[in-house]
């Protein structure tokens, strides 16, 4: 509707510009929005104001004189009104709305996608969470959050593809093999002295007890890369379920060790130092980030020979090029923030633009129970696992309550409100509508009622138009939350669409004795239905048919 809308628009600028009423070039797109208040129309724009300076002339007569030279080909427009300094407001014939139902059924499972993208090849990474301890909650967000932004990037046109960083090398495996060497010690019943820097838990005595007959007769130097690899292996495979149990595949794991095994970190230092991007300074090898915008540069090989995390990430980023991804889509944790700058700028040293590389920054999740907060020290190894969560209340309203605000704003979670069948918990809220409209369909069906719909007049009251123009305004928000990345976006609309119907039932029957209005309703909810599912869909929570 608002490209129609902008068509017509930007046809009426023409024809005064041949007329001489106004001058050319017009450098002014038309802005179409919905207005904040219904009385002002279904919708709006401002583009005489953004034109007047252009143009010499007062917005309110530049409106004067498009509105004047309006041509309506499909006679979608009911009336035009200039408001205030020089809005157009625009309100839409009920034949305009109504014809967007055959939409929705038209398209069914495919409404509100679009080619947005044109196939442009997209790699979404996201949780790559290390393998040295089970997913918390905070992971669980980042698994919604990226999971869900990889469905709506899908559904808009693009190449999607997810994928798994596994961090396999490094200081922390080592560590994680330490801390289970040392738990096996003490079940032998030596008198260790447990490190502070070492993993917290019972989840690494029980990696200790499992290896127990294993490390028999090894010596530690032995022992600990032996632990680690055991213990990495385990913990991932742990990973690997419980994101299968929160509904999240991907389409690769990238192992960091590789990137070793492949030669691939040598290769991009020497290709590093051929194109003059790295140096050599107190012993240790320095990356050029600052010449591309960082605040300074950075070591990727330490004095002692030891590459940096920051090495292993500039081959890591190479490589996501090199397998020909066009953009590539981050999810972090939002203490990461300040690692942005430095890898934006070796990902500009390969030749690419900076709009080819973001960064999703996830803020945490502060869980409660009945609104008090649930004590955890992650010193301590107490945590909440995203699997203890999925357990108590599961997955639909793990991922929905995930994604009900901006990923960029701590999120409350409340377990006791996740589990409540009740209109104050939303995802109950959203899925009862899909539900409600599977039993309203099955009750038609059982009483032989010919839901086929010849006319679609009967939907002639204010309510009706007001649920239908809610419907159309799902591929918009799609094609927003995927050019923001922001699937919260889809949350909040189905929780609005949800109070819609809900309000929309309580005062207006589906099935009665007119069969003309019965149909036509009927019609009506089913495409409520649609756009509900697809919704859900898209950020992978469940549409039921009972509850």
């Amino acid at each position: 509707m608002k490209q129609q809308l902008e068509n017509i628009i930007l046809s009426a600028f023409n024809k005064a510009i041949e007329k001489g009423d106004l001058k050319s070039p017009n450098k002014a797109q038309p802005v179409i929005e919905k207005p904040r208040q219904e009385s002002h129309g279904d919708f709006s724009t401002n583009i005489a104001m953004a034109s007047a300076s252009i143009q010499k002339m007062a917005p309110g007569k530049i409106a004067g004189i498009l509105v004047e030279n309006i041509d309506d080909p499909n006679r979608i427009i009911e009336k035009t009104e200039i408001a205030g300094p020089g809005f157009i407001n625009f309100y839409l014939t009920s034949d305009a709305w109504l014809s967007k139902l055959n939409s929705i059924h038209k398209q069914r499972e495919r409404y509100g996608s679009s080619n947005l993208g044109n196939n442009e090849p997209v790699l979404v990474e996201f949780v790559s969470a290390n393998p040295t301890g089970p997913l918390h909650i905070g992971h669980g967000r980042g698994a919604a959050v990226g999971d869900s932004i990889a469905s709506i990037l899908s559904f808009s046109g693009y190449d999607v593809k997810r994928e798994y960083y596994i961090n396999d090398s490094g200081r922390q495996i080592h560590t994680l093999g330490r801390s289970v060497y040392l738990r096996y010690c003490e079940l032998l019943g030596q008198s260790i002295e447990y490190p502070t820097d070492c993993y917290q838990g019972d989840y690494i005595r029980e990696l200790a007890q499992q290896e127990k007959d294993a490390l028999q007769n090894m010596e530690a130097d032995e022992a600990i890369p032996a632990c680690a690899k055991k213990a990495a292996h385990q913990i991932l495979d742990g990973i690997k379920s419980d994101l299968i149990d929160f509904r999240v595949t991907f389409d690769n794991w990238f192992s960091e060790q590789s990137l070793y095994d492949s030669g691939k970190i040598k290769n991009t230092f020497q290709w590093a130092r051929k194109n003059d991007l790295t140096y050599d300074k107190d012993g240790a090898v320095w990356f050029r980030t600052e010449s591309w915008g960082d605040e300074k540069d950075r070591v990727i090989c330490k004095k002692d020979g030891q590459n940096t995390y920051f090495a292993s990430d500039i081959a890591y980023h190479k490589d996501k090029f090199d397998r020909g991804f066009r953009r590539l889509i981050e999810v972090w944790g939002a203490d990461h923030h300040g690692y942005i700058e430095r890898l934006s700028a070796a990902i500009e040293s390969f030749g690419k633009k900076r709009d080819q590389f973001d960064v999703v920054l996830v803020q945490l999740v502060n869980l409660l129970r009945n609104g008090e907060p649930v004590a955890m020290s992650t010193r301590a190894g107490e945590f909440v696992t995203l699997k203890d969560v999925v357990e108590e209340v599961g997955t639909d309203a793990c991922r929905f309550l995930f994604l009900m605000r901006h990923h960029d704003s701590p999120l409350d979670f409340d377990l006791e409100l996740a589990k409540k069948q009740s209109n104050d918990n939303p995802v109950y809220y959203v899925q009862y509508v899909h539900a409600r409209i599977s039993s309203i369909l099955k009750k038609a069906s059982q009483e032989n009622m010919d839901n086929t719909c010849d006319t679609l007049n009967a939907l002639n009251t204010s309510d009706d138009l007001r649920l239908i123009k809610s419907l159309t305004e799902f591929p918009e928000t799609v094609k927003t939350s995927a050019i923001r990345l922001e699937p919260h976006r889809v949350a909040y609309y189905l929780t609005h669409l949800a109070s819609l119907f809900h309000t929309y039932y309580n005062q207006n029957r589906v099935l009665s004795d007119d069969q003309s209005l019965t149909n036509a309703r009927l019609f009506l909810v089913k495409a409520v239905q649609t756009v509900i599912r697809n919704g859900l869909t898209l950020l992978g929570v469940n549409a039921p048919e009972s509850m």
